[in-house]
């Protein structure tokens, strides 16, 4: 894996990450509030995890597989430089 499609998955990964920790913690806020703090964590994970890797993570690199997989080094020719 380039350095670039590295920085993008990781990217696209907080870009997923980011809305469904936040659902899911007021959720289970909401449902859980008075469990302590370690097993709501416990429960976080175990839903976000799967959810991560087995439903959205295919989902959105299906859906921006030509940007993860454009290779966007900058040569001279990019540029419209003659070699």
């Amino acid at each position: 894996m380039t350095s670039a499609r590295q920085h993008k998955i990781a990217i696209l990964t907080w870009i997923v990450v980011y809305p469904l920790i936040t659902g899911l913690l007021a959720l289970l806020n909401t449902i859980l509030g008075r469990v302590p703090m370690p097993i709501r964590t416990l429960l976080l994970t175990g839903i976000m995890v799967p959810t991560m890797i087995y439903l959205i993570m295919p989902f959105a690199t299906a859906k921006l597989h030509k940007w993860l997989d454009r290779d966007e080094t900058v040569t001279p020719r990019s540029l419209g430089e003659a070699k």
